[in-house]
């Protein structure tokens, strides 16, 4: 089971959630300050610790050695986390996720593989594992899903060009992939990356608001 903190929406009747995943060697700490600066208000906010420890932190898998037992552990970890939203009040179709860097790519293998239909999937500066065989293991709803992908163009950690080759090839085969480049390293830019994810979100959880920001 995963470590989580529920920081709950400022309208108490909100049952829209965004699962938000650390990168490498972070922890929901990391996040605490996502609430505020997207300001949502209709938006609660999952925080997820990764289950390994790292240097501090937590990692989603090994970067060192074989990455796909810790992305598979993971992963299912993951998939029983949103099982049990519903319990919580969640539902799927009022679920979003959220993941930077190793969270990035634990958010695709989400979005390829779990078996519901989800609001939402942002994955910002990170890139996706074994691209070519996921598509032949994407779930039924894989191609229905809704993905923002972001990254940098000067990111020393995660080159953009294998992203970009790997970006084209899941859009030749129909996910549904929104992509923007910044002129950033290996971080989150500022304000003008938040109010893409704003916008994105708010589209998807809340159609009603314009901007994403109404109540």
């Amino acid at each position: 089971m995963l470590e989580t903190d529920l920081v709950p929406a400022r309208d108490p009747e909100s049952k829209r959630v965004l699962v938000v995943l650390h990168g490498l060697g972070d922890s929901m700490e990391g996040y605490r300050w996502m609430p505020q600066e997207l300001g949502l208000p209709w938006l609660n906010h999952l925080l997820v610790n990764a289950p390994d420890e790292y240097f501090g932190g937590y990692s989603w898998y090994d970067i060192y050695g074989d990455a796909e037992p810790g992305v598979t552990r993971s992963r299912r970890l993951l998939f029983d986390l949103l099982d049990d939203l519903p319990r919580r009040g969640f539902e799927p179709r009022n679920t979003a996720v959220f993941g930077f860097s190793q969270g990035c790519l634990m958010t695709f293998e989400i979005g390829a593989r779990y078996a519901r239909k989800l609001a939402g999937l942002v994955g910002v500066s990170g890139y996706v594992h074994a691209a070519e065989r996921l598509l032949t293991e994407l779930s039924p709803v894989a191609r229905n899903q809704s993905f923002l992908q972001t990254h940098g163009t000067r990111d020393p950690l995660i080159p953009i060009e294998p992203v970009r080759e790997q970006v084209t090839l899941l859009r030749g085969a129909g996910l549904q992939i929104e992509w923007h480049e910044f002129a950033k390293e290996h971080t989150i830019a500022g304000q003008a990356e938040l109010g893409l994810i704003r916008r994105f979100l708010g589209s998807r959880l809340h159609p009603d608001a314009p901007d994403g920001s109404a109540a």
